[in-house]
């Protein structure tokens, strides 16, 4: 696959010279499951795509590695959204299990090529909104973020 958004990520596939561990990749066949099951079949967008096969497994700037899987994170955000009795209209995909169980991250399926990185923040309360995108940064432009924080010694999260 051709790399076009996520560059950035290629080009830094750990957190440091020194880290133990590398992003690790998801097949183009299970991308093309995942497609299947929360997309009803359509392609990603494109820098989600790259995303999952450069880092669908493992990656050290976004937290779903708690998860086995993309799909059980998938299915997890899901079940959230149940028990909060909270509902996403238009088709999207999670990328961070961000405060396991109250909030996640996710990019809306719907809006292009680098879509705006998005929070949903699940518990009712009057001074957060459910949904709100996350600084109006895109997918890539999110992830480029996070790995210059890991390079100035701070914690991405």
């Amino acid at each position: 696959m051709e790399i076009q958004y996520l560059q950035y990520l290629r080009d830094n596939p750990k957190a440091s010279s020194e880290a133990r561990f590398s992003i690790e990749p998801i097949s183009l066949e299970e991308i093309e499951q995942l497609e299947i099951k929360y997309n009803n079949g359509k392609q990603f967008p494109k820098a989600l795509r790259e995303l999952l096969f450069l880092a669908g497994e493992y990656c050290y700037v976004l937290d779903y590695n708690i998860f086995d899987s993309q799909e059980e994170l998938q299915d997890e955000a899901r079940e959230w959204l149940q028990k909060y009795n909270r509902v996403i209209n238009r088709p999207y995909f999670a990328i961070d299990a961000y405060n396991a169980g109250e909030q996640f991250l996710f990019v809306y399926l719907d809006e292009g090529d680098d879509s705006l990185v998005m929070s949903a923040y699940l518990p009712q309360r009057n001074d957060v909104q459910f949904i709100e995108s996350m600084q109006n940064k895109k997918l890539s432009e999110f992830i480029k973020g996070r790995i210059d924080t890991i390079k100035q010694g701070y914690n991405p999260f």
